[in-house]
């Protein structure tokens, strides 16, 4: 049996792992444009947590700028956040990472600091690669009548992606940011952008945001 490799020797591993999409990637199909309408939309920021900090860094930037964007929209911020509380919840992630999972309680659970999270924000709770598995999150948008999301974080071609065609199957119009999600290979990132931009999401970037949402 080949033990599978843990995701933090992955992270730890890697010297640069914020993703500057190379637009050539998947530009073909990049064809789809519309803005989002602050009106029915909320931004959700994906698992920005402390384990993923040497991934998430890179993208600070990226990142509080789109949540600035949105709160100046009065689009509401959600975040996710990612954590183990038993084996009970370790589902197949526990034998896909070989038990290297994020626990609750501890530091690495924790959302980090730099992504300004005020108190009013909702945090959604989740065990999976999915914020709809079994987190009441496609209700809480229905009882808000939320009709698009704008999806950033990490890591982009699991959790970020997973999230995103959920959204997308549940009914939800769904925008993705290239430059404010990251991952560990340039081509994993390139290959989540390619397939999203062809059958689930518009994409957008810090410049298309404002543009779309502000006109400048």
């Amino acid at each position: 049996m080949i033990k599978p490799a843990s995701k933090r020797s992955i992270l730890k591993g890697l010297t640069e792992v914020a993703m500057t999409s190379r637009r050539g990637s998947y530009d073909q199909y990049d064809i789809r444009k519309r803005n989002p309408n602050p009106k029915t939309s909320v931004l959700l920021v994906i698992d920005m947590q402390n384990y993923f900090s040497v991934m998430a860094k890179p993208i600070l930037p990226a990142i509080t700028t789109t949540i600035y964007l949105c709160r100046r929209a009065s689009i509401p911020v959600i975040y996710t956040r990612h954590s183990h509380k038993s084996p009970a919840d370790y589902g197949m992630l526990g034998e896909w990472w070989g038990g290297d999972l994020i626990l609750d309680g501890k530091a690495e659970a924790d959302l980090m600091p730099e992504i300004g999270r005020m108190p009013t924000d909702k945090v959604v709770e989740k065990c999976t690669y999915s914020a709809f598995r079994g987190t009441r999150l496609e209700e809480y948008l229905k009882e808000r009548s939320v009709e698009e999301v704008i999806v950033s974080g990490v890591m982009t071609n699991l959790c970020c992606e997973t999230t995103a065609r959920e959204a997308f199957v549940r009914g939800c119009r769904v925008f993705f940011s290239a430059d404010a999600t990251a991952t560990t290979k340039p081509e994993m990132h390139d290959a989540t952008l390619l397939n999203l931009a062809y059958g689930f999401a518009y994409l957008v970037d810090c410049d298309r945001l404002r543009k779309g949402l502000f006109g400048n």
